[in-house]
């Protein structure tokens, strides 16, 4: 596997960086492309796992910061510029002359994956969407749903879901789910919180929970293959 660093232009005041993992043969069939929540960003542990899990079972996979983390700032950027970093990568990754793939998937912790989803359901950029904890309404409003976009995705999509994250109802997910028209697959994290934290009488590691995610995203890749 090689990591690649690479810097984006975004627009005259803003940069943004890039890492790409590239697998042993890649064969250009499939990428995907992981975005970080607002908390955090592409240096995070679990998103750092995920994207050399992928890399490792020979997919090629790339995650970036939102500008402004490479900015040193904690709040997030307004939403025109976090579509536009989307767009971006993904161009830069479709037009790439030595690793385009033919297949490309959008997958993104929390805020991350809600950004692409947005994209999606506005524009056909991709070929599969993955959620690793879909933020549906702020924390404990479950009244208040961030989905209604989501029926106009035409892409197959994949939930991973904590049945303990205040920030996604499971009851209020599986009806918005069975309300879509395209193909939509929900895995559930026993004991996960947005997180994916599990508590310690569970037995489980934070690293089995993480190989159980990587595990259903390569196996749902397959599938979709």
């Amino acid at each position: 596997m090689k990591i690649l660093e690479r810097k984006h232009i975004l627009d005259a005041k803003r940069r943004f960086t890039s890492l790409w993992a590239v697998p042993e043969g890649y064969d250009r069939k499939t990428a995907v492309i992981l975005a970080h929540g607002a908390g955090s960003d592409m240096h995070h542990p679990f998103l750092s796992f995920i994207h050399r899990r992928l890399a490792t079972h020979g997919l090629l996979s790339v995650k970036f910061n939102f500008p402004y983390k490479e900015e040193g700032r904690k709040a997030p950027d307004r939403m025109p510029v976090l579509l536009a970093a989307w767009r971006k990568i993904i161009a830069e990754v479709k037009n790439d002359p030595l690793l385009s793939p033919a297949r490309l998937l959008l997958s993104g912790k929390s805020m991350g994956g809600r950004v692409a989803s947005l994209l999606a359901s506005e524009e056909d950029v991709c070929d599969g969407l993955i959620f690793l904890g879909y933020p549906l309404h702020p924390p404990g409003k479950a009244d208040k749903l961030r989905a209604e976009h989501l029926s106009r995705i035409t892409r197959p999509m994949l939930f991973i879901q904590g049945d303990r994250d205040r920030l996604c109802d499971l009851g209020k997910l599986r009806q918005v789910l069975e309300g879509l028209d395209a193909p939509v697959t929900l895995h559930v994290i026993e004991g996960g919180d947005h997180s994916f934290k599990v508590l310690k009488r569970s037995g489980r590691s934070e690293e089995e929970v993480w190989e159980e995610i990587a595990r259903v995203m390569r196996s749902w890749i397959e599938d979709y293959r």
